[in-house]
């Protein structure tokens, strides 16, 4: 699948992510969608990132989720929408289920080897 193709894929699939968690009752904003080469190797430098991220590949987006105005930044206020996002495409990924450091309101589609 070539890269466009892959974003394609993410889009659609991200809107159905937004679309489900507006029907599990949340409000959500988006965080950050798009990181330039140069914004990924910086945050690596400094351990809040990593080079290679997806996000430089437009295919890996942050969302925060609010409930009653209250933003929810547990990884495990994630899990419902982590688990939706994990069935619909095997090429979804998670970032509550990262190793070293889980990333709740982190959603990413793999490509190029990278997950």
């Amino acid at each position: 699948m070539t890269l466009y193709e892959q974003r394609v894929l993410f889009t659609h699939l991200l809107a159905r992510l937004i679309m489900e968690a507006f029907r599990q009752g949340y409000t959500i904003t988006l965080g950050e969608v798009y990181r330039s080469a140069a914004e990924a190797k910086r945050l690596a430098a400094t351990g809040a990132g990593i080079a290679k991220s997806l996000h430089t590949e437009g295919l890996a987006a942050d969302i925060n989720l609010y409930r009653n105005g209250v933003y929810l930044k547990d990884t495990l206020d994630y899990l419902a929408l982590g688990q939706f996002w994990e069935q619909m495409h095997s090429s979804c990924r998670w970032g509550g289920r990262f190793k070293t450091r889980p990333d709740g309101n982190h959603f990413s589609i793999a490509y190029g080897g990278r997950q």
